[in-house]
């Protein structure tokens, strides 16, 4: 059972209700006066981190995205960020209806913060908080936009948004950016060495907690914190520890297994 907290009215709510196994998300763009820029990127990975979590918890999905009018290069510019983020793409994609009428079959509706949309729309109803960044003087990487600063890892920024609660404000820094390249660096060495060893069952009690901080409200900073005492737990064997981040990095999309089967490989 997954629940989401609906932004209309504070409220816990099951999704999807009457016990169906499909989940039908609506992504909403908001306009994008300047081009596609962080606030898009945050509604996009939100939208596919509920149906990362919805198909781990046994659940069929369907993702609509609705945008306004969009230049063809600005369209293409959408393809990339979904690409390098490893967001899966849409179903479909429509164009943004005032009415509501073509998404208001969704069950969930993802949308940035401050964002119009008509009460009459069903479905429960998600707010993605702010992203910032702080200008370069101030240590961080310019204008929040969809190319990473150079020399950082895309998935960087997906792991340093995935680290905050889809409400909270997020500010992009420089050091920000730094600290999330190289913890994803530090794990995919990690899951590298952890692959050599023998497998082993994912511990019970970490299964549980883990499945259950998604299923509520999309908890995927516990997630997280979770992996950080897993990969410091001496008695958790390698083997389980392996299998732990290869298991929820299904949700995560942060490719920690990308190393595997390299990490001995030497050039000539």
């Amino acid at each position: 059972m997954l629940r989401i907290a609906d932004a209309r009215t504070g409220r816990l709510v099951e999704i999807p209700s009457a016990h169906r196994h499909l989940l039908r998300i609506c992504v909403h763009l908001p306009v994008a006066d300047n081009g596609i820029g962080a606030v898009h990127l945050r509604v996009l990975l939100l939208g596919d981190v509920l149906a990362r979590t919805a198909e781990l918890h046994g659940l069929q999905t369907l993702t609509v995205l609705t945008v306004h009018d969009l230049p063809r290069e600005q369209v293409q510019a959408l393809d990339r960020v979904m690409a390098v983020l490893g967001i899966h793409p849409p179903a479909t994609v429509r164009a943004h209806d005032p009415s509501g009428t073509p998404s208001a079959a969704a069950d969930v509706h993802v949308l940035a913060h401050g964002t119009d949309q008509q009460d009459s729309v069903g479905g429960v109803r998600i707010d993605v908080g702010r992203v910032g960044a702080a200008p370069p003087d101030e240590g961080g990487p310019g204008s929040p936009d969809t190319a990473a600063p150079e020399g950082t890892d895309p998935l960087a920024i997906r792991m340093l948004l995935l680290g905050h609660a889809y409400r909270t404000p997020v500010m992009v820094t420089g050091a920000a950016l730094v600290e999330a390249r190289r913890t994803l660096r530090h794990w995919r060495h990690l899951v590298a060495d952890w692959a050599q060893e023998p497998s082993r069952p994912i511990p019970v009690d970490l299964l549980r907690q883990a499945h259950a901080a998604l299923a509520d409200n999309l908890g995927v900073p516990a997630v997280l914190d979770m992996l950080r005492s897993v990969e410091r737990d001496a008695d958790v064997a390698a083997g389980a520890k392996f299998e732990t981040f290869a298991h929820f990095d299904r949700v995560l999309g942060l490719d920690l297994a990308c190393e595997v089967g390299h990490q001995d490989q030497v050039t000539p």
